[in-house]
């Protein structure tokens, strides 16, 4: 019996140091995993620094780009402004040319109805013959109803029928 209890005890023993064997191997076994382990998280670090600097860089290059993006708006919208200016003032200036033009105009065609006006029926009957029937019209349509009369029953017959017929055409 104490042959079977002392092959017991040294059985337990030679468990007892291959466990502590196993053991041994798997903390050393542990040990290494843990150093590649650290060495693999250390990586990892490495690279979301890296990340975060490329994160924080990217980030400052949009704000840079959207404020110089809003500068140029900017800059587009006082072009803009300063060309619709610009647009209303020479829009100002064209009405004021053309207003006096016209006021010109009308003087050119108030003193031409004038000479018109004083001379013999005969002589302008002559005259607005030669002009194109609606620089004609333009002219008698400026002098009054009694000297219309006069000058036309002076004109050639197809001559104050075309002249007659500019008349009704633009004063419809």
């Amino acid at each position: 019996m104490r042959y079977i209890l002392i092959l017991l005890l040294v059985s337990l023993h030679v468990n007892a140091i291959q466990t502590s064997k196993n053991l041994f191997e798997c903390s050393k076994i542990f040990q290494e995993r843990k150093g590649e382990l650290l060495v693999e998280l250390e990586r990892i670090d490495e690279q979301r620094q890296a990340l975060e600097s490329l994160k924080y860089a990217t980030d400052n290059l949009i704000a840079k780009r959207e404020a110089l993006v809003q500068q140029r708006e900017a800059n587009v919208s006082k072009k803009l402004d300063e060309i619709k200016a610009r647009e209303e003032s020479i829009k100002k200036m064209l009405q004021a040319d053309q207003k006096a033009l016209n006021d010109m105009k009308n003087l050119k065609m108030d003193k031409t109805s004038q000479t018109f006006a004083k001379m013999k029926a005969g002589s302008a009957a002559q005259i607005l013959e030669n002009m194109k029937v609606e620089e004609a019209s333009k002219i008698i349509m400026t002098l009054k109803p009694k000297t219309v009369s006069k000058i036309l029953s002076k004109m050639d017959s197809q001559k104050a029928s075309n002249i007659t017929l500019q008349l009704t055409k633009t004063s419809k």
